[in-house]
């Protein structure tokens, strides 16, 4: 019944998770954005002390469930273990190995340091939510797209725009490529040892095991009813159960009851050896209280959904415009509410949701060295419109931190610098001013290029201290390939 039941929930969560991140209609957000908030590490980022508590009182009671349970990643491990064709069913395939120290704390210190350092190309690498984002995003979302692209194809053939059309495009080689790479390293691990990732790479699992090792539940082994037929450590996918010497590793277990199913001799308990003898016994009422305890802490997971506050989205509509090439900034632009580049490298773990989810299509992973997969803001696709707040309303770290389309539409995150050279005022000899005419700010006044001669062209004028740099100038302005106005980030986001 315990493995039951982790399956059913586990299911739900991979399937409401994946949903979240492939849909770009935000509808997936109104209901089940809390999966997102509840995770540890962006709920650590973004100081939602309450979920924290929640989930490490939830270890200290029931052992490492949030791995097999809440964790997408962990799931996922499941799944591609599961996968992997086995002659006889009935016989596992694991065996007892000892806990790879040399590699799992260092990874957690390696980890702890890049996040204070803002480090974040180590972070994204490493977290597993992020991990998980990628490969959804990098795999399913486009899938998902062109299916719900067939679908406004038959709609329209029949007079009927109940589906409009998604664009698909790549947003970055370098991120499709890392996510490759990292999904084949997951799926090796997984198949070759079940859990192998989550026990030595994930930081994580690594924190977790510190405090399963004091759980109130755990696996305990009945060792008058034992056989040592070995049936439990060849299921265990964590590697962590030694039948010959009856012990578990509490530190890798991540609750998932293969072991006891798998037993048939009763020899395997999920309860709190203390209360009952050292070697867990207790009789057929054991099962049960361990049964209630898992169900107990699958509602002590979902009541952390309070503390996740789900928003009404506006987007302002989309418009197709023809993609240009992106200019060379000296300052990246990152999204409103970001603060300054040092507070989103720190915080930020490149989970991609907020690129997936944004409607002007600006977002997109960075390819620098240091911030490499964590958004930057370009404006080749469409520019960031003042009555959009999605990227804000989705992050689950605040790296992005809430902020209201009052708040947006005065807050700058860079300034526009006009480029004498790619002008068609200049080039073409014709008048243009469309940058003016699209400034949702004012900022941009045209004026005489020549202020003495009243014939001379009229070129823009920025006026930096009332810009907010959301790149409609950039993204609207005629010249080709390179804009003749571009948007320069700013190190520490102001209000104007």
């Amino acid at each position: 019944m315990l493995r039951k039941i982790r399956i059913t929930l586990a299911t739900v969560v991979l399937l409401l998770l994946t949903w979240l991140f492939v849909d770009f209609t935000g509808t997936a957000h109104r209901f089940v954005a809390w999966l997102g908030s509840i995770q540890l590490m962006p709920a650590v980022l973004a100081l939602h002390v309450g979920i924290v508590i929640a989930l490490v009182v939830l270890t200290l009671l029931l052992g490492r469930i949030y791995c097999s349970v809440i964790c997408p990643l962990g799931i996922l491990q499941d799944l591609l273990a599961h996968l992997r064709p086995r002659k006889n069913k009935k016989v596992g395939r694991y065996s007892f190995s000892p806990e790879v120290r040399w590699l799992r704390y260092p990874m957690l210190v390696l980890f702890i340091v890049a996040l204070v350092a803002g480090v974040g190309s180590v972070v994204v690498l490493l977290e597993p939510y992020s991990t998980f984002g990628r490969i959804v995003c990098s795999f399913l979302e486009p899938l998902y797209a062109m299916g719900n692209n067939v679908l406004a194809g038959i709609a329209e053939h029949y007079e009927s725009y109940a589906f409009a059309h998604e664009e698909v495009w790549l947003r970055s080689w370098p991120t499709l490529l890392i996510t490759v790479g990292s999904f084949l390293l997951l799926a090796v691990l997984a198949w070759v040892g079940g859990r192998t990732y989550c026990n030595t790479i994930c930081p994580v699992g690594t924190i977790l095991s510190f405090l399963s090792r004091f759980s109130f539940l755990k696996i305990n082994f009945d060792e008058s009813k034992c056989k040592n037929c070995s049936a439990c450590t060849k299921s265990c996918k964590a590697s962590c159960i030694d039948y010959k010497n009856h012990r578990v590793d509490y530190s890798r277990c991540v609750v998932c009851g293969n072991c006891i199913e798998a037993c048939k001799f009763g020899a395997l308990k999920y309860d709190n050896a203390r209360l009952h003898g050292a070697n867990g016994s207790k009789g057929a009422n054991g099962m049960n209280s361990g049964r209630r305890a898992f169900l107990q802490s699958s509602l002590l997971a979902a009541t952390t959904a309070a503390y996740a506050q789900v928003k009404t989205k506006v987007d302002g509509g989309l418009a197709e415009i023809e993609d240009k090439v992106a200019p060379e900034r000296k300052t990246p632009l990152t999204p409103p509410g970001s603060l300054s580049a040092r507070h989103f490298a720190q915080h930020c773990t490149g989970c991609q949701l907020c690129v997936a989810q944004c409607p002007n299509q600006v977002l997109r992973p960075s390819n620098g060295l240091l911030t490499l997969m964590q958004p930057v803001m370009s404006y080749e696709r469409g520019y960031c419109r003042p009555e959009c707040n999605r990227c804000a309303d989705v992050c689950p770290t605040d790296a992005i931190r809430p902020i209201s389309l009052e708040e947006k539409a005065s807050t700058q995150v860079g300034h526009a610098v006009w480029v004498k050279k790619n002008c068609v005022v200049i080039t073409d000899e014709v008048e243009c001013g469309h940058c003016a005419r699209v400034c949702p700010t004012g900022a941009i006044q045209m004026v005489h290029l020549d202020p003495e001669d009243e014939w001379s062209p009229r070129i823009p004028a920025v006026n930096e201290s009332v810009c907010i740099g959301c790149g409609a100038c950039e993204n609207l302005c005629p010249a080709r390939p390179f804009s003749a106005i571009y948007v320069e980030g700013h190190e520490v986001q102001r209000t104007i």
